[in-house]
């Protein structure tokens, strides 16, 4: 998509970039969100609001990852990312610590069926959109190697 220069005279100049990662539904204008909002003058419950809203889909304390735009005007825009793989595998695997020696303690295994479940979920995020399932399901297993869970091919 060509730039004009229509389109650069109009476009509002950014503040700052704010990355955040809140709970799902629990948005509040108390930290870790108000401080990072309020230092830039922003609406804190105008995102509150869109964002627990955004994520009512979600279970509560899933924690979701959110890039907000700031722009000089005090406006902005932000979009919610889903969560980490890791957060997904601990999850999937039921534990709450991956191993401290990768590659020579194994803490437990997944299956093959759970890897696609989550490539599947990562897939709806906005920047994994346009990867295959088989990419992001290699980029899982990798993860899932470095946290030392195991990925075999059916469950015993």
């Amino acid at each position: 998509m060509p730039t004009t220069l229509k389109d650069v005279a109009t476009r509002k100049p950014v503040v700052a970039t704010i990355r955040l990662l809140v709970p799902a539904g629990a948005a509040k204008p108390a930290p870790p969100v108000g401080p990072a909002l309020g230092f830039y003058r922003l609406n804190l419950m105008a995102f509150c609001k869109d964002f627990n809203a955004r994520t009512q889909k979600y279970k509560a304390e899933t924690p979701m990852q959110v890039t907000l735009t700031a722009y000089k005007d005090s406006t902005f825009e932000f979009v919610v990312k889903s969560p980490s793989v890791s957060w997904f595998l601990k999850k999937a695997a039921g534990i709450d610590i991956a191993s401290s020696r990768p590659g020579h303690s194994i803490v437990t295994s997944l299956s093959l069926r759970h890897v696609y479940e989550i490539a599947k979920l990562k897939q709806t995020d906005p920047f994994c959109k346009h990867m295959s399932l088989e990419a992001l399901s290699k980029s899982i297993i990798g993860t899932a190697k470095s946290m030392g869970i195991e990925i075999v091919k059916d469950p015993d």
